[in-house]
């Protein structure tokens, strides 16, 4: 069974084994809930595919995301630092799979390894410093900005230039209301940068659509292309 996660491809063959034996290829249809706020997690998922979004929400019902996570990274990364209690939702953005294991279980793997340690918390780092990146950005920045830097991230995580994502969504996701992400998008089409029809985006060039976007594209970008460049030593759970 191929990893098809980058975080598991980083680990030496010995703990790339001992975590996949522990693993269950899942299917994650669009808005399965991954958890919830304040959820005891019962599973992870190591990402093969697809996107899941980690939203934020008010008391008067009001929604944005503020990280995603691709086949770079795992959910539930975040819980495995300790008992306070998360209180974001994370659901599939885009439909996807992924090797899903037992929560307890990647704990005590996570206190056992030194490198399955090391692996997740440098993705815990790169999502931590992307959260701050993000939540500057939709208090500084306009909405043409975010809505290209939000369509450029997705477009890294998938490996595709095509999206399919509906304007509610869109607008539920940078935390706007629908009329501006139309406007928007509209916009952003009358520049050639997008085809937008029927939920369907299509990049049509990404060099422009990086200049539409804040330095924040270039500040998140560069966090996720320096993710595992580098090797950790090893310190496998049979090395202990």
């Amino acid at each position: 069974m191929p990893a098809d996660n980058r975080l598991l491809e980083t680990l030496s063959p010995v703990s790339q084994r001992q975590v996949m034996a522990l693993c269950t290829p899942v299917a994650l249809p669009v808005r399965m809930s991954l958890y919830q706020p304040g959820q005891t997690l019962p599973y992870a998922y190591f990402l093969t595919s697809g996107i899941a979004s980690v939203v934020t929400s008010t008391e008067e019902g009001q929604s944005t995301e503020v990280a995603m996570i691709g086949r770079e990274g795992v959910v539930g990364g975040l819980h495995l630092l300790g008992p306070g209690k998360v209180s974001t939702v994370c659901f599939m953005q885009a439909e996807g799979s992924a090797l899903r294991i037992d929560f307890p279980r990647l704990q005590e793997i996570f206190l056992e390894s030194a490198e399955v340690r090391a692996r997740v918390l440098e993705f815990v780092q790169e999502q931590a410093i992307t959260v701050a990146q993000i939540a500057g950005c939709h208090r500084l920045h306009s909405a043409e900005q975010r809505l290209a830097l939000w369509l450029l991230m997705a477009a890294d995580r998938l490996g595709s230039d095509t999206l399919n994502f509906t304007q509610e969504f869109l607008a539920e996701m940078m935390g706007t209301r629908r009329t501006t992400v139309t406007a928007v998008a509209t916009s952003l089409q009358r520049q050639g940068l997008i085809q937008y029809q029927r939920g369907r985006i299509t990049l049509l060039s990404r060099p422009r659509l990086e200049t539409a976007a804040c330095y924040c594209y270039q500040v998140t970008k560069g966090l996720y292309a320096q993710l595992y460049r580098e090797p950790v030593a090893s310190l496998s759970i049979a090395q202990r």
